[in-house]
Formats: structure tokens, C-alpha cells, sequence
């Protein structure tokens, strides 16, 4: 089982709060970083590389917390 510290599509859509199959088309379409982690088949990413993608997203205005 893949580290309880990646995230997969499902930790990414609420981290951006889409739908899981909206970051699943992401990566089809190459929006998405590559995965840190292909277990099984399936991608999974560290919270870094997500917060650094989304940073770098067109029209990043922050989050609150952030």
C-alpha cells in the first residue's frame, strides 16, 4: 500500500475541490505533474508536488493558510 502521505486523485480533488475524475482528466490531457509514486497502477503524489503545481496553475490567487 502506497505511503499514508501521498495523495491520490481523491486527496487532489479536495485539496483543489474538483471532482476526482476532473484531475483524472488532468493527467490524461499532461495538466497533471507525473505521479512520485506508481503503486499497482496507480499514481499517487506527494502534498508538495501538488501545492507546487497549484501554485503554478494560471490564475493562482492563494489560499487561505497558505
Amino acid at each position: 500500500m502506497a505511503d499514508r502521505g501521498l495523495w491520490s486523485y481523491k486527496e487532489i480533488a479536495a485539496y483543489i475541490r474538483v471532482q476526482p475524475d476532473t484531475v483524472r482528466s488532468y493527467r490524461k490531457h499532461g495538466l497533471l505533474p507525473s505521479p512520485d509514486v506508481v503503486e499497482k497502477g496507480r499514481p499517487f503524489w506527494r502534498p508538495e508536488t501538488v501545492k507546487e503545481w497549484v501554485r503554478r496553475r494560471p490564475g493562482y490567487r492563494g489560499r487561505p493558510g497558505e
